[in-house]
């Protein structure tokens, strides 16, 4: 069973209350870091919480949700091992999965509009990674993080 670290802040809690429903009813194990009211938080707390354990082990993958997607994406990345992505169609979602075996998707609560959320997170979280070439680029980013 795949473990997930999921948080928004106030502009994007009630996708975040939506994605937490579909997902455990999926049966997907989840940890809900926040926020659960519409009260105005900093993004950066919560990408720290569900980057952490991401980065950590203690979670397989994690779902942030702001308003764009954007900041809570530089956040998550300045973590060892995560390789966060602001994606809001399915051929970013795929490609992020398969080419970048990306590990924390990061989606845009006031820009998602009408789209069908919960079929792009269960993409996401069903795509596999290619591996071959896209396996160097990642040994490439790693040594990086590495060597900072």
């Amino acid at each position: 069973m795949m473990n997930i670290a999921i948080a928004s802040d106030h502009r994007g809690v009630k996708i975040k209350a939506r994605l937490v429903q579909s997902l455990t009813d999926a049966g997907f194990a989840l940890f809900d870091a926040g926020t659960h009211t519409e009260e105005s938080v900093d993004y950066p707390d919560l990408a720290m919480a569900v980057a952490t354990r991401v980065s950590n082990g203690d979670a397989d993958r994690g779902i942030l949700i702001c308003g764009t997607g954007i900041g809570m994406s530089i956040t998550a990345n300045k973590f060892r091992a995560v390789r966060a992505v602001s994606c809001y169609d399915e051929v970013m979602v795929e490609i992020s999965r398969r080419h970048n075996d990306a590990n924390v998707l990061c989606l845009p609560g006031d820009m998602i509009g009408d789209r069908p959320i919960d079929d792009l997170v269960m993409m996401w979280l069903q795509t596999e990674f290619d591996g071959g070439r896209h396996s160097l680029r990642l040994e490439k980013i790693a040594k990086i993080e590495n060597e900072k």
